[in-house]
């Protein structure tokens, strides 16, 4: 059941499209010079066409197109260009490159990350990206974005839960963060679900974001533009950087940002050992690497890295970065080259890269109307598709924690209801950060409104803050309702980029007013929390009088109507927890400490679910509903898996003596030979429909020395009846999904049992060398 959504739909198209402007083009073919430039030949490679248009430049207009907002060069029908913009989680306004005053006043604003990645759907996430990316070509195509650059995803791990931009990671996991970077990724660019289709032309760019070890914004006086990221090579090997080289190798990304910070002591945009040597020669990067804005100034007048703003241009140019977010390069590069610190070949080096992604654009074709994608037209925009797929999204996201005693659903009979807390009705909390104005706003309340005519509401705080609260009021409108929905959480004033948290409690009195609600009402209540990041809601989850918590992230536009949806039943439940809900007690631990492994004799816990040892309020992968499911190993192709196929190959022990074989000298042939098929069978045993994310991971049968307590290697939706049962099937690449990063990071397949695990059912496989 939704608030009037077909006629919402109808009413927000009215207003958000008017008339278009057709987006200005290089290579005219109305202009009889162009046939003299080899750059407008488009049939020639786009690597020749690049080096022959960067060869007719002067100095002077070379330097002016190393920043994000590069001018016009009028002289050779080179139009202006905006390479920062934005599309987290839908088109945004936030950079330059979008607008929102002229003929489109909206985009399709789906749910922050974070809840996205809750459903476990990489077929949804592709289509998320899809979306996106359309909406983003028909703006540029209508005359309302300067640029078609988007600086998104950002595949930066989860790995600190006060992290204020954790909401807009994928969240913890390395393997599930890398298969959201390559779904969205092709999405946006206009490639198919299984890859390899784009044939050179984009649908838009996008941007693998912040590389590398980027997780801190600004804590308790540590700040993202001085913080030195010490990471171990294991740390790297096998968190850090995994996300990233899936985005580029596999995704295919024509983006890369370089991040403010430092990684053992080297700033990121100036280590060619990342730049060059990692993401453009291990990985076969063929796109640009941007800066984060302002991120070569801060290596001269912050980090005091670079002696002189020229050093830093030199740095970053030689590193293998090539635009500058910001005026830096603008400013001292011609200096740079003056002074004889830079070769000019460099500045042609960056702009080969830059031009050449405009070009897979199809912006130096000629009028763009009849080439690809130039005929996506604004009613792509807030399309009801678009649109219902926002919903969807929000719908298979959202995470049931609890769920006493059969609480929920609630019965569609409710004759009143109290809904109480300063979420509820705020359009703003819904779309979170980096978000554009969306399509349609229907708030929590609103949306439970359409379910229960009787409904009162009162926010019982002032603020998300709760500094100050009115929970006498609250209080009394709970004891004269037949349920209470409480709708608590964070937003954007607590958790965001350049403000992380120093706890993971609930602000101010939010808890007092939970509780005092929870003791005066007729039945138990039902907590809904939005938050990006995990709140320990200990209290919450222990307390009978609190029958039903909810997370539900910062859902999008369509949030509304599907926690509506979900809390009265017209929705089966089934995210999982993305992220670790840490206690507390875990705040004890310096969010500056990067090391992922724990260390017992330090007291340290490690972090994330593959290696924290501690307790949990939540574990990462937690969700319920309201069937139950179960699961078993139907059939697993091969149970011992024999690497010793050549005399050549050399074994090692680990410091425990555990024999091992580098991945490496295995080999992608016998990798791809040794593959193992696993069938899972699983049933509903509830009465409900629903759509289930089944997981599947591996153990080590060895623990301790510096392997994951577990690691999750795939992960499929299945949609099944009340009763019915299913089965599906995950292939295992032993290579990839058996192996973990040693202390060198390197990684290794170790001998002996590894199991299989899904639910509470466990399948050995044992390694032999």
């Amino acid at each position: 059941m939704m608030l009037s959504f077909v006629s919402l739909l109808s009413f927000a198209l009215l207003f958000i499209h008017g008339g278009s402007t057709q987006p200005p083009f290089a290579c005219d073919s109305s202009n009889p010079e162009t046939k003299n430039y080899l750059f407008c030949q488009t049939e020639l490679p786009i690597t020749q066409r690049a080096r022959d248009l960067v060869s007719r430049l002067t100095l002077d207009e070379k330097i002016s197109q190393l920043v994000n907002s590069a001018p016009a060069i009028p002289r050779l029908g080179i139009p202006a260009y905006e390479w920062w913009s934005e599309a987290l989680h839908g088109v945004s306004n936030v950079g330059p490159g979008v607008r929102f005053d002229g003929t489109i006043k909206a985009a399709t604003s789906f749910p922050q990350v974070i809840l996205t990645a809750a459903s476990f759907d990489p077929y949804q996430w592709y289509r998320i990206g899809q979306a996106i990316g359309r909406e983003a070509r028909a703006m540029y195509n209508a005359g309302e974005a300067n640029g078609m650059t988007f600086w998104a995803p950002n595949i930066n791990i989860f790995r600190d839960p006060r992290w204020g931009r954790g909401q807009e990671t994928p969240g913890e996991d390395p393997f599930v963060v890398g298969k959201y970077a390559v779904s969205y990724v092709r999405g946006v660019q206009g490639d198919t679900f299984q890859g390899g289709k784009l044939h050179g032309h984009l649908q838009a760019s996008a941007c693998c974001k912040h590389f590398t070890a980027y997780d801190l914004d600004n804590w308790k006086g540590t700040n993202r533009f001085l913080f030195d990221a010490r990471v171990t090579v294991q740390d790297l090997a096998d968190t850090y950087q995994p996300p990233f080289e899936k985005c580029v190798r596999d995704g295919r990304a024509s983006g890369v940002m370089c991040a403010y910070n430092r990684v053992n002591g080297v700033p990121s945009c100036a280590d060619s050992s990342l730049l060059f040597k990692t993401v453009r020669g291990e990985w076969d990067f063929k796109g640009y690497v941007t800066s984060d804005c302002d991120a070569v100034a801060i290596i001269h007048n912050d980090q005091g890295y670079a002696k002189a703003p020229e050093d830093a241009v030199v740095d970053v140019l030689k590193a293998g970065m090539d635009l500058n977010c910001g005026s830096y390069l603008q400013n001292y590069t011609k200096s740079a080259v003056l002074q004889k610190k830079l070769p000019e070949s460099q500045v042609d080096r960056a702009l080969h890269n830059l031009y050449a992604v405009r070009m897979r654009l199809g912006l130096f074709n000629g009028n763009p109307v009849p080439n690809p994608f130039g005929n996506i037209g604004a009613d792509q925009i807030c399309s009801p598709e678009h649109q219902i797929l926002a919903l969807e999204a929000a719908r298979n996201g959202i995470v049931l924690l609890k769920n006493n005693a059969k609480l929920l659903p609630l019965p569609k009979s409710t004759m009143s209801l109290a809904v109480i807390g300063p979420n509820a009705n705020s359009p703003q909390t819904l779309i979170g950060n980096y978000a554009g104005p969306p399509c349609k706003s229907v708030t929590p309340l609103q949306a439970l409104e359409s379910y229960v005519k009787n409904t009162v509401y009162h926010p019982g705080c002032d603020t998300v803050s709760c500094s100050t609260g009115a929970i006498d009021k609250a209080v009394d409108i709970a004891k004269r309702a037949d349920y209470v929905v409480l709708i608590m959480g964070l937003d954007q004033t607590e958790e965001r980029e350049a403000l992380d948290r120093v706890d993971l409690f609930l602000p101010g009195r939010q808890q007092e007013l939970i509780v005092s609600v929870a003791k005066a009402a007729k039945r138990p209540v039902v907590l809904v929390l939005l938050s990006g990041g995990p709140i320990d809601i200990s209290f919450a989850k222990d307390d009978p009088r609190i029958g039903g918590i909810f997370w539900a992230g910062y859902p999008g536009e369509g949030g509304g109507n599907a926690l509506a949806e979900v809390i009265f039943g017209d929705h089966n439940p089934g995210g999982r927890l993305p992220v670790t809900w840490y206690p507390q007690d875990f705040t004890k631990v310096p969010m500056t400490d990067m090391r992922m492994r724990p260390e017992s004799s330090l007291d340290y816990p490690g972090r994330t679910y593959r290696f924290y040892k501690g307790d949990t309020v939540f574990e990462f992968g937690y969700g319920l509903s309201y069937s139950k499911y179960s699961y078993s190993f139907t059939r697993v192709s091969q149970n011992n898996l024999y690497l010793n196929h050549s005399s050549s190959l050399h074994t090692k022990e680990t410091s425990d003596s555990v024999r091992y074989m580098l991945v490496s000298e295995v080999g992608a042939e016998i990798c791809d030979e040794r593959k193992i098929t696993v069938h899972v069978g699983v049933k509903n045993n509830g009465e409900l429909a629903g759509k289930h994310p089944v997981l599947l991971y591996v153990r080590h049968g060895n623990h301790g020395n510096g392997r994951p307590k577990k690691q999750l290697i795939g992960f499929r939706s299945v949609i099944l009846s009340g009763g019915e049962m299913g089965e599906i099937q995950f292939e295992v690449n032993p290579c990839e999904h058996l192996s973990r990063a040693n202390e060198y990071g390197l990684m290794v397949m170790e001998e002996g049992r590894h199991f299989l695990v899904v639910g509470d059912d466990k399948h050995p496989i044992t390694i032999i060398i």
